[in-house]
């Protein structure tokens, strides 16, 4: 197992989760090291370090796909950036079929060649979330710009008994709740691992 493979799964034990298997951990590596390349020229995310992508996006990530529920079979990961929550929940629950919806150009070709150096059949939205026209099982969303307003936009692509997944802080979720309106019942959040009040919030959708 490579070092990036053996330090995923160290702070995997840390965070109390269970380790990712060996082949997996192969397509963690390749994905991170695709980051890494990436982001010396195009502007994936502010988190430039390996460690610092393993802790703060990778683990966190992964944390999502284990607490998703069962009967989830279709998600859109709404303005998916470098592929985050919505490549580590295709790897790590691949009975899901995953959307990675994102309109920058640069981003979307990101994603595009991590879909082929993964060997993954995630289908890659380039263009804003708004403008498909199926609904899904689960939207999940993470660091979105303007994440209250793309709260009220991603109501609309939940199917009904579809979940809303809000990757967030402590104080920024009875905001994000309140733009997604009455249509949805809340299960208690669960803290997600690295600290800074960073959690996850389930709603299902009722209305």
């Amino acid at each position: 197992m490579s070092e990036t493979g053996t330090r995923l799964n160290e702070l995997l034990a840390e965070a109390g989760l269970t380790a990712v298997d060996a082949g997996t951990v192969g397509q963690f590596t390749d994905y991170i090291s695709l980051i890494l390349r990436w982001n010396a020229r195009t502007n994936l995310t502010a988190i430039r370090g390996e460690d610092g992508i393993l802790s703060k996006h990778i683990v966190e990530s992964i944390a999502l796909a284990r607490l998703l529920p069962i009967q989830i079979g279709t998600l859109l990961d709404f303005g998916s950036g470098a592929g985050l929550p919505g490549i580590p929940i295709a790897l790590c629950r691949p009975e899901i079929a995953v959307t990675l919806a994102e309109s920058q150009g640069k981003k979307a070709a990101f994603l595009r060649e991590a879909m082929r150096v993964l060997g993954l059949s995630i289908r890659v939205h380039g263009g804003r979330a708004e403008t498909l026209t199926e609904r899904f099982g689960c939207v999940a969303m993470r660091a979105v710009d303007q994440m209250a307003e793309a709260v009220t936009v991603a109501t609309s692509l939940v199917r009904p008994g579809g979940w809303l997944a809000l990757m967030t802080t402590d104080g920024e979720l009875d905001r994000l709740k309140a733009a997604a309106g009455t249509g949805f019942a809340w299960e208690i959040p669960a803290v997600l691992p690295g600290g800074e009040k960073r959690l996850t919030a389930l709603g299902r959708r009722t209305g």
